[in-house]
C-alpha cells in the first residue's frame, strides 16, 4: 500500500503540519471497544468492564489522555437525557462523550461523530456479544484519531471542533438527537457536520473488493427546510447546492489532493436507500451534515450473531476490518475538519438578480474574519462550478453572463487563502 503522506502537502502552513493518521492506533481502538463484549446501550453502565457504560468512560478517558498531549486545549462533557421507544420501552438514559477543542469565535461550530453503540441479530438483545467493530468502533477511533491528530496543530481555530461519541444510534439516533437539539438550543452555528458510520473494510459482501473510494452521503432537498423555503428552491433549482451537497462536494475536492488517498464518491441522497444515520438529526435542525460510509458494505459482518453457517463467517469482528482503509478515510475527516474550522463561516445572504438581462449581480453580507470572497459560477446544465472570480467587497457584476442559464454561489476567504463552504445564491428581493 502506497502510505499517506502529511496533510501538510495540502495545509503548507507549517501550523497545520499535520501527520497522516496511524492504522496501529485506529486497531488499537477498536480493539479496545470489542474488548467491552457488548456496547448495546441497554447494557450495563455501571459493570467496570462491560457495557456501554465502561465504553464511555473508556472514551472519556482517551479525550482526556489526548487534552493532556495538547495542554488542555481539549475539555470533555458527558451529555445525557432519558429516551423512550419501541427500542427501549422501559426508557435509558443515554449519553454522549464529547471532546471540546475550542476556536476563537465564540459562536462557531463544526462537528465530527460518530456512534460507539452495538448490536447483534435481535436489536433488543443487551446481553449477548456484540463487538460492534466496524459497526462502529471504526467511526469512534476515526473521531479519537482526528482529536488527536488536530489537537497537535500549533494554530488556533477559528471554529470550536466537538468530537461526538453518541450513543442510542441503534435504538433511534437518539444521542445525535440529543446533540443536535443540544446545538439549537445553545445557540451554536453548526458549519457542518461529518457522520462516520461503517467507515473500516475494504472487503464488501460476497467478496468485492473496493479499497479505492468512500461513499459521502448528503441531501439534495433539504430536511430542514420550510415549504416557503422548498417551494422557493423549486422555482430556482440549486436542489444540488444545498449546504449539505456544498459540503460533499468541498470533501471530494480535498480528498482528490491527498496523495494515496481515496477517491470520494459523491452519493446523491440522504444515507443508503430506505436506511438512516446520526447525521439525519443535525439535517432536522438545519445544519449541514453529511455521513461517510465504505464503498461496499459487508452485511454478513453487520448487525449479526457471532457464527459460522455454510463456510461464511457472520458477526462484526476485528478480522473483517481494513485499518490502512480505516487510516484513509480519517485523512479525508481531518483534512476536511481543518478547513472548516480555520476558514470564516460561509457567506449568508447570498442574492441574484437580472432578470430581463445579460449581466447578472450576485450580492452577499459581510462575513467577520474575511479578506475577500470568491463569486463561483456555472451553466445550469453543468454539477460542478466552472468558473470564478475573486473580490474584495460584497456584490459583484457578472457582464454577459446571464442568470437564467447560469447558477452563482460565494465563499468567503481568509488571509491565508483558505475557502468556506460555497453558498448557493438565491433570488433577490423585489424592491
Amino acid at each position: 500500500m502506497r502510505l499517506l503522506l502529511p496533510l501538510a502537502l495540502i495545509f503548507p502552513s507549517a501550523a497545520l503540519a499535520l501527520q497522516a493518521p496511524s492504522p496501529s492506533r485506529l486497531r488499537a481502538d477498536v480493539e479496545a471497544m470489542v474488548a467491552f463484549g457488548t456496547r448495546h446501550s441497554l447494557s450495563s453502565a455501571t459493570d467496570p468492564k462491560r457495557g456501554i457504560g465502561a465504553a464511555r468512560v473508556w472514551a472519556a478517558d482517551r479525550f482526556a489522555a489526548i487534552s493532556k498531549d495538547c495542554g488542555g486545549c481539549i475539555s470533555v462533557e458527558r451529555l445525557s437525557r432519558r429516551f423512550t421507544g419501541p427500542r427501549a420501552p422501559g426508557g435509558v438514559v443515554i449519553e454522549n462523550v464529547l471532546g471540546i477543542q475550542k476556536g476563537s469565535d465564540p459562536n462557531r461550530y463544526v462537528i465530527v461523530g460518530a456512534h460507539i453503540d452495538s448490536r447483534i441479530t435481535d436489536v433488543m438483545n443487551a446481553t449477548g456479544d456484540a463487538p460492534g467493530a466496524n459497526d462502529n468502533a471504526s467511526g469512534v477511533a476515526l473521531v479519537l484519531e482526528a482529536a488527536r491528530l488536530l489537537s497537535q496543530a500549533k494554530q488556533k481555530y477559528a471554529a470550536t471542533i466537538i468530537y461526538a461519541v453518541f450513543s442510542g444510534e441503534e435504538q433511534g439516533l437518539w444521542g445525535a438527537q440529543l446533540l443536535a437539539e443540544t446545538a439549537t438550543a445553545r445557540g451554536w452555528q453548526v458549519d457542518a457536520m461529518l457522520n462516520n458510520d461503517i467507515v473500516g473494510n475494504s472487503l464488501g459482501q460476497g467478496g468485492v473488493q473496493v479499497a479505492d473510494r468512500v461513499r459521502v452521503f448528503s441531501e439534495g432537498i433539504r430536511a430542514g427546510e420550510s415549504l416557503v423555503q422548498a417551494q422557493e428552491r423549486h422555482g430556482l433549482g440549486g436542489e444540488d447546492d444545498g449546504p449539505s451537497r456544498a459540503l460533499a462536494k468541498a470533501i471530494d475536492g480535498l480528498a482528490a489532493r491527498i496523495p494515496g488517498g481515496l477517491d470520494v464518491f459523491v452519493d446523491r441522497r440522504p444515507d443508503r436507500f430506505g436506511r438512516g444515520g446520526d447525521h439525519e438529526p443535525f439535517l432536522r435542525q438545519g445544519y449541514p451534515a453529511v455521513r461517510f460510509s465504505v464503498g461496499a458494505e459487508n452485511w454478513d459482518r453487520q448487525h449479526q450473531d457471532l457464527r459460522t453457517e455454510n463456510g461464511i463467517v457472520y458477526g462484526d469482528t476485528v478480522e473483517g476490518m481494513d485499518f490502512d482503509y480505516l487510516a484513509k478515510v480519517t485523512a479525508i475527516n481531518v483534512a476536511a475538519l481543518a478547513r472548516l474550522a480555520t476558514a470564516p463561516a460561509a457567506p449568508a445572504g447570498v442574492t441574484v438578480s437580472g432578470d430581463l438581462s445579460r449581466d447578472t449581480m450576485v450580492a452577499w453580507q459581510a462575513v467577520p474574519g474575511a479578506s475577500g470572497y470568491r463569486v463561483h459560477w456555472r451553466r445550469t446544465d453543468r454539477q460542478e462550478w466552472t468558473d470564478h472570480v475573486d473580490v474584495v467587497g460584497t456584490s459583484y457584476l457578472a457582464k454577459q453572463v446571464p442568470v437564467d442559464d447560469t447558477w452563482f454561489g460565494v465563499s468567503a476567504l481568509g488571509t491565508d487563502g483558505r475557502e468556506s463552504l460555497v453558498a448557493f445564491a438565491g433570488k433577490a428581493p423585489r424592491k
